[in-house]
């Protein structure tokens, strides 16, 4: 192959990518947009292709089903905070990198997820999802594993074996309570904003401390 058909391959090639991932990048948003418009378990895989204009084919050849559509952003947007944690500084404790990654991730979800679907879309989907019962079941499944993952990220962290030293899934299991605090008070409010749930995270966080080791009850 020449260099000159090599080139038009590749650049067919990034053409048929480019195509795929506006086919799915479409996909996501008409379902995200149908679930927060008439809810989850009324939307159909018809209506989602209907508003794409795509077959039912094209649709699972994206997604497997309803449930993997709905959790899409979501695994993105926790694929963010992981990253965010392993770029933070080797000098924070456990509690520190987490708290500073969970923060600089709900900073930067504008940048991470605006190219798939606008945050505003995403924040609505959070707050179906925490009101949805099937999917709140399946977003406490997927938090457990996540939560096993940054237990992990954790101890490779501070150098000790999560399998034999328990801190670091106490410290993990510690955090991710009051993510899962945070999240279903925000889900319960009217400001559904990212800056909201940004506020509430940090309040929340920096009481772990205050209310493990303080004594609660007010001297008589």
């Amino acid at each position: 192959m020449t260099d000159t058909a090599a080139a038009e391959s590749g650049a067919a090639g990034g053409l048929r990518e480019r195509k795929k991932r506006r086919t799915r990048d479409a996909l996501l948003r008409a379902a995200l947009l149908l679930f927060v418009a008439q809810g989850y378990e009324r939307t159909t895989v018809d209506e989602i292709t209907d508003a794409v204009q795509v077959s039912q084919r094209t649709f699972f050849r994206y997604f497997a089903n309803k449930e993997e559509v709905a959790f899409a952003v979501q695994e993105q947007v926790e694929s963010h905070f992981v990253a965010a944690l392993r770029s933070r500084p080797a000098g924070e404790g456990p509690f520190e990198a987490m708290r500073g990654a969970v923060l600089d991730a709900w900073d930067t979800l504008d940048e991470a997820i605006s190219e798939v679907v606008p945050v505003d879309l995403y924040m609505r989907t959070y707050q179906l999802i925490e009101s949805t019962p099937a999917l709140l079941a399946v977003h406490l499944r997927r938090s457990t594993e996540l939560e096993e993952r940054v237990a992990r990220l954790i101890a490779e962290r501070e150098g000790v074996d999560v399998d034999t030293d328990p801190r670091p899934r106490v410290a993990v299991a510690a955090f991710t309570g009051v993510m899962r605090v945070t999240g279903r008070l925000w889900g319960q409010g009217e400001d559904t904003s990212v800056a909201a749930i940004r506020r509430m995270t940090e309040t929340y966080l920096d009481q772990i401390g205050p209310a493990l080791s303080a004594p609660w009850r007010r001297p008589a």
